[in-house]
């Protein structure tokens, strides 16, 4: 299986990293920075006598080298600064994701599409458009990671392990998520029969500003070691025909009264993409906050420049 990342930063590299370890397939690590993604080809290279595996890793500043490969993945563009929303990147991100898009769809326009680039939902609408791939074969990488910070929070605050907590979050890739509380379980037992409202929603509230709390302590730079496991979770998903149920950015028409918006959802995941997208059984509250992120993502949508 031959997977391309587009952005050879922190994120990007990192995931390469863990998809070697996994042998997933082989690599190619593109930024149009020269110099950037070759040097950590080598210095990943380096790594196959100490950790003992024989793959193989690329690196280019050439779009053509992504050529037929099985699965594309979008890191590039600007990470966000302390203080900025992930919205605020648009105008940054559209154009680097607009033109990367376009050479996805000139040399390897059969792969499966991740995006990772904030802000998540758009881009990947943008990516969607632009490529001209059908939806299930363009997602974003967004949800799964806040279900895990969320799942990591009610682990600090109960202290149990993380793999005993069952944690679901809808709805955009930033201030419009929505941490689905009546979904959440501990070793089986609902979270609201051991926290009270008020401490379930500070980690709600808490899971919303992660990435942010992130970035400010960062002070330069964003997230990266998590994002880079929740990209490489969902390529192995993908390569082993997993079928498994992991959050994702996708397509929506019509599903949950949605239409042409692309917004983080429950998926079935397997050698096609997006296989499935699961409809969940939402209240009243739930389904309004999940049309509310949507009519936003909308609104902003209006405002891409797709062709």
């Amino acid at each position: 299986m031959k997977i391309s990342i587009i952005g050879a930063g922190n994120v990007g590299s990192t995931a390469a990293l863990r998809l070697l370890e996994a042998q997933t397939g082989d690599i190619v690590l593109v930024d149009i920075a020269k110099g950037q993604a070759f040097g950590k080809a080598m210095d990943l290279d380096d790594a196959r006598r100490i950790l003992k595996q024989d793959y193989r890793i690329e690196g280019t500043d050439d779009f053509s080298r992504i050529n037929d490969s099985d699965i594309v993945v979008v890191t590039a563009g600007f990470p966000r600064k302390p203080g900025m929303t992930r919205e605020e990147l648009l105008n940054k991100n559209a154009q680097i994701v607009k033109e990367v898009a376009l050479k996805i769809k000139e040399h390897s326009f059969g792969a499966i599409v991740i995006i990772v680039t904030n802000p998540l939902d758009l881009m990947t609408y943008l990516a969607k458009e632009v490529t001209g791939i059908m939806p299930g074969k363009v997602l974003g990488m967004g949800i799964s990671l806040d279900a895990s910070r969320f799942a990591n929070l009610i682990s600090q605050e109960l202290g149990v392990a993380c793999s005993d907590i069952e944690a679901q979050v809808i709805g955009s890739h930033g201030e419009g998520m929505l941490p689905l509380v009546r979904f959440c379980k501990v070793k089986g037992a609902p979270l609201s029969k051991l926290l009270d409202d008020e401490r379930i929603a500070l980690l709600a509230k808490r899971t919303v500003e992660r990435g942010k709390e992130i970035v400010a302590a960062l002070g330069s730079g964003s997230a990266y070691f998590a994002p880079s496991a929740a990209i490489a979770d969902l390529v192995k998903a993908i390569a082993k025909d997993e079928k498994r149920t992991i959050g994702v950015c996708t397509y929506l028409n019509g599903q949950y009264g949605i239409k042409d918006v692309c917004i983080g959802l429950p998926c079935v995941i397997g050698k096609g993409g997006i296989e499935k997208i699961i409809e969940l059984e939402l209240d009243t509250q739930e389904k309004e906050s999940l049309l509310k992120s949507a009519g936003a993502l909308r609104a902003l949508i209006d405002q891409l420049e797709v062709k």
